[in-house]
């Protein structure tokens, strides 16, 4: 049986950490990446990772996403792990490099599943849901907090046209942490981003690591009532309430309850006490975030139903005062987060 050829595109912090699992494991992987510098340091010293136990140096075949064009092999399995923003442009480069009957993975936060079906093709397309943390600084290091061992992944089929070939992601993806496949991706990646809702942007607006955040004042009831407005709109455009991150059916309760139970689950589970989310990440870098994906999505979502969610407005307003930098992320904003100072 021919040899799978493997494809990550979005080798940053997630991407280059799952994309050195799979080669270790002896699979055939092609890095695609778009920062240079991070380009030719992989090419000269192999993608470094970090983690709590070890650290592992690995050797990879990258390009950068202008070479793109002249690669010639078509690829069996490409994971997707750009920001959620770059969906579609990511697909867009991809796609003739994926085979008839290949797959495009989307390991990314926020609803991109849609925008990758209506490109690379509904038959072509896996959903994904990824829990692991990670961060990257330095140009071909992953300072990776969650190793394999305690990583969680979910991939689902998107379509009938594809039914029982998320088996096929798992059997790959397995060499990265332990993978279960979803019969109800959509509702899965919900369940994410209920959890994300809460934990990604309201702490980089405070500038803290995750954990440091929640231990403020008031703030974690503030997270806690993000992901509760995320889970009613979710409820309420037809989502299913369903198991992520290891849960079982069993923990699986009303929306307010099973909001407040996901984020516990990331606290308690998949960060550690200087875990900063990519939110975080993304603004130390200069970068912009995805908070339209997360937050924003809540919100309007909310508004089309003619209703709000003004603890998921709030969080979005201070954000994308930061982004335009009219607001310094800093632990001063805690009191225009929570609403005791007027925005």
């Amino acid at each position: 049986m021919p040899t799978q050829k493997i494809a990550v595109v979005g080798t940053g912090a997630q991407g280059a950490g799952i994309g050195a699992d799979l080669i270790r494991a002896g699979l055939d992987v092609t890095f695609i990446e778009q920062w240079p510098a991070h380009v030719k340091a992989m090419r000269e010293r192999g993608i470094e990772v970090r983690m709590p136990d070890e650290t592992v140096i690995t050797p990879v075949t990258v390009y950068h996403l202008c070479e793109v064009a002249t690669l010639r092999d078509q690829f069996d399995i490409v994971f997707l792990l750009t920001k959620a923003y770059d969906t579609r442009w990511a697909c867009e480069l991809i796609k003739p490099l994926v085979k008839p009957d290949g797959l495009v993975v989307g390991l990314q936060n926020g609803m991109s599943i849609d925008d990758m079906a209506s490109i690379i093709g509904p038959e072509r397309t896996i959903g994904g849901v990824i829990e692991m943390a990670s961060n990257m600084f330095e140009p071909g290091i992953v300072n990776r907090q969650t190793p394999p061992s305690k990583a969680w992944f979910a991939v689902g089929s998107f379509d009938p046209s594809n039914a029982g070939r998320a088996v096929e992601v798992q059997r790959v993806l397995s060499h990265a942490g332990t993978v279960e496949v979803s019969d109800d991706i959509r509702s899965a990646k919900w369940m994410k981003l209920i959890a994300n809702a809460g934990e990604l942007v309201p702490s980089a607006i405070l500038n803290l690591p995750l954990e440091d955040a929640m231990n403020l004042p008031g703030v974690l009831d503030f997270m806690i009532e993000c992901g509760r407005e995320a889970a009613r709109v979710a409820v309420a455009n037809g989502i299913t309430l369903v198991p992520i991150f290891g849960m079982t059916q069993d923990d699986v309760t009303g929306p307010d309850q099973y909001a407040e139970d996901l984020l516990g689950m990331v606290r308690n589970h998949f960060s550690l006490p200087d875990t900063r989310t990519t939110v975080l990440q993304d603004w130390m870098k200069g970068r912009r975030a995805e908070v339209d994906e997360v937050n924003g999505l809540v919100v309007e979502l909310q508004k089309k139903q003619g209703g709000s969610a003004p603890a998921n407005e709030r969080t979005v307003m201070l954000a994308r005062r930061i982004e335009a930098g009219t607001l310094a992320a800093d632990p001063s904003n805690v009191d225009l987060l929570l609403g005791t100072r007027a925005l």
